[in-house]
């Protein structure tokens, strides 16, 4: 079998397991019939889908599955990100000094779970919110904006975050 064959199999299976547990999730019965109907219409479900739950170019478990390691590390930074960039919006609030902008800047990462987390990670964080993410580019509308230049909002905005996410996801 060749290496295309061996993970569209994979993307299958991955997929399929996790049709069946959301099945298993929200059925309130347990009995053979429940339990073999959930599965059936997990693989007839997975057979149709899982070219789109998984997508092939990412052509690795390291794409979906974190370092546990790592993920600890980055949230430990998105919880000091989150109290440092409150902390600072609240004083340009408080003082007037916000200059609100709409930024775009690209990201290195490669994997769309990385590119959705730090998408997210971006939203969280008080003072920004990520509006669009279209392959790897971001825009994000910046309240304390300190430059419109597309590489310096992006090294402003993302740079920690995204180091600590291309250690998590390769």
């Amino acid at each position: 079998m060749n290496s295309r064959r061996i993970w569209a199999l994979i993307r299958f299976v991955l997929t399929t397991l996790f049709l069946f547990f959301v099945w298993l999730l929200f059925t309130t019965q347990s009995g053979l019939f429940s339990l073999l109907f959930g599965l059936g219409a997990s693989i007839l479900t997975a057979s149709l889908t899982y070219h789109i739950f998984l997508p092939e170019h990412e052509a690795g478990l390291g794409f979906f599955i974190p370092r546990p390691l790592s993920l600890l590390r980055f949230l430990l930074l998105m919880v000091i990100s989150l109290y440092v960039s409150s902390f600072s919006v609240v004083k340009a609030v408080i003082s007037g000094n916000t200059n609100p902008r709409i930024v775009h800047f690209r990201t290195r990462l490669r994997s769309d779970i990385a590119r959705t987390i730090l998408a997210n990670a971006i939203t969280f964080t008080p003072g920004t919110m990520t509006l669009d993410l279209n392959d790897d580019h971001l825009t994000v509308h910046w309240l304390l904006c300190s430059t419109t230049h597309t590489k310096a909002a992006g090294e402003a905005v993302k740079t920690k975050l995204e180091h600590a996410l291309g250690r998590t996801w390769l």
